[in-house]
């Protein structure tokens, strides 16, 4: 009895190690070195020569992520997080109270982060379906409101306590999140994010904000848009930091990568 007890023993210790290694590799952990594509609208060129795809959640249906997949590709979920949109099939979800301030995008306003009671279900609704149709992370857009003119009294406290959030509801779902811009508070979100997304960081000489991404062997992209590559690349390829030039209707008429 003794010795089938000790067996036991060794098969709960073997399961618990392999429980342990399954939680770890959960989700997807992107190398540093990840090549990557951007396109937001427009039918999506699935030919380009990167390791990861950037597309709209909701537009993006789940067979396109299988195709990209059956290509070898890693396939990004880009859902707002911080605006509201209101071409998308779930703007009534949001009550008017939650509405501040246009963000300069026509159809988007600034949303009232404080709110978590009205904004978790909806953005856990939004995850669902990029974790359904397959995809492999998200990118959740115009996370830095507190440090926008949102027509709320936002606190980075605040915006921090809505960012982790997110994290950890993604991470719920098996899927990988990006940190997107929000270069003030990198070193408080880097231990909860795979990587950062962040746009014209050379163009606003905030760059080695990202540092701390990749100190932990974590990518950090860069997308810039009014700056030719022979302005950044060279920086960016010093530095670490996988960066390429698109237009700013992320469109792919543009697409010049620095790798």
């Amino acid at each position: 009895m003794r010795r089938l007890l000790g067996g036991l023993g060794l098969l709960a210790a073997a399961l618990a190690l392999a429980g342990a290694g399954a939680c770890a590799a959960a989700w997807w952990q992107p190398p540093q070195h990840l090549t990557w594509y951007w396109q937001l609208t427009g039918k999506v060129a699935t030919g380009e020569p990167v390791a990861a795809y950037d597309i709209d959640g909701f537009e993006s249906t789940a067979a396109t992520v299988a195709a990209l997949h059956a290509r070898g590709k890693h396939v990004i979920c880009y859902i707002d997080a911080g605006t509201s949109e209101n071409w998308r099939p779930d703007f009534h979800a949001f009550p008017r109270s939650v509405l501040g301030r246009s963000n300069g995008w026509p159809g988007e306003r600034w949303l009232d982060i404080r709110r978590l009671d009205v904004l978790e279900p909806i953005m856990s609704a939004r995850f669902r379906m990029c974790a359904e149709k397959g995809f492999d992370a998200i990118e959740p857009d115009n996370i830095e409101g507190y440090a926008n003119s949102s027509g709320f009294p936002l606190s980075a406290s605040e915006q921090l306590t809505y960012n982790d959030w997110i994290a950890q509801e993604a991470h719920s779902l098996g899927l990988a999140v990006l940190q997107k811009n929000d270069a003030q508070q990198t070193a408080q979100l880097q231990p909860h994010f795979e990587g950062a997304l962040t746009e014209q960081c050379n163009q606003y000489r905030e760059c080695a904000s990202f540092d701390p991404y990749l100190a932990a062997g974590k990518p950090v992209l860069n997308a810039e848009y009014r700056l030719s590559t022979a302005r950044f690349c060279a920086a960016d390829n010093a530095a670490g930091v996988m960066g390429a030039r698109f237009d700013l209707g992320l469109d792919g008429r543009v697409f010049q990568p620095c790798w």
